[in-house]
């Protein structure tokens, strides 16, 4: 399996190695930050599998970072764990409002840091999930996140990936937009139900002909994924 990429965002040198140090040696590929604008960029550029983010940070601290990779759809799914001094309870919770998925506080051990990170991750990509899923030349790979149509690459956006992904792995039932919000954005994450149905309509037009078909209106419920027309 391809390795995933941890990006490391802390204004310390030291603990920026530190924390290296142990991912390198649990087969983690390391990209490094010392500010919130490189860490951005890094992002964007590299796409990694989760963000370590050290909350205090000179200019834009990591809460305001975490906010805007939040807000922004490239980057609303990907994983955030903070790294703090500060052990208050409502920092914790503001750390998790702001889109937080695990809170770690300073001093930590390195076994631990690896092990939350790991089950960050499994969160993040469902069991099951790893391996390719093909439904009628339509090929499905998480492992190098794309989409193909008899060896042509799609283009589509991160929630759009997540969803029909959910769907190629939950195919022939029928999924209310509630269900759908719960399985796809998480439960913890507030959107209109019909966010949901333009996203559907992006996914549709990605797919194109005749694979558009695939996702199903179910009337009076929601949708379905069926190969079965």
């Amino acid at each position: 399996m391809t390795a995933k990429t941890v990006l490391i965002v802390d204004d310390e040198a030291p603990i920026r190695e530190m924390i290296a140090v142990a991912l390198e040696m649990a087969d983690y590929r390391v990209l490094e930050a010392d500010n919130a604008q490189d860490a951005h960029a890094l992002v964007v550029d590299h796409q990694p599998d989760l963000v370590l983010l050290d909350w205090m940070m000179p200019g834009t601290s990591g809460i305001e970072l975490a906010r805007r990779l939040k807000r922004e759809e490239a980057t609303a799914e990907l994983p955030i764990i903070m790294l703090t001094a500060k052990g208050e309870e409502d920092n914790k919770i503001q750390g998790l409002e702001a889109g937080a998925d695990d809170y770690i506080t300073k001093p930590f051990s390195p076994r631990e840091l690896v092990a939350r990170l790991k089950a960050v991750l499994r969160r993040a990509t469902p069991r099951g999930v790893e391996e390719p899923v093909e439904v009628g030349g339509l090929l499905l790979d998480p492992v190098s996140h794309r989409v193909s149509v008899d060896g042509r690459s799609l283009e589509m956006g991160p929630t759009e990936y997540r969803l029909l992904q959910f769907f190629m792995t939950h195919q022939e039932r029928a999924y209310t937009r509630g269900q759908l919000l719960d399985q796809v954005w998480g439960g913890n994450v507030y959107v209109e139900e019909r966010t949901v149905d333009v996203h559907i309509r992006r996914l549709r037009k990605a797919l194109g002909e005749p694979h558009h078909q695939l996702i199903q209106t179910v009337r009076g419920t929601g949708y379905r994924f069926s190969a079965k027309g």
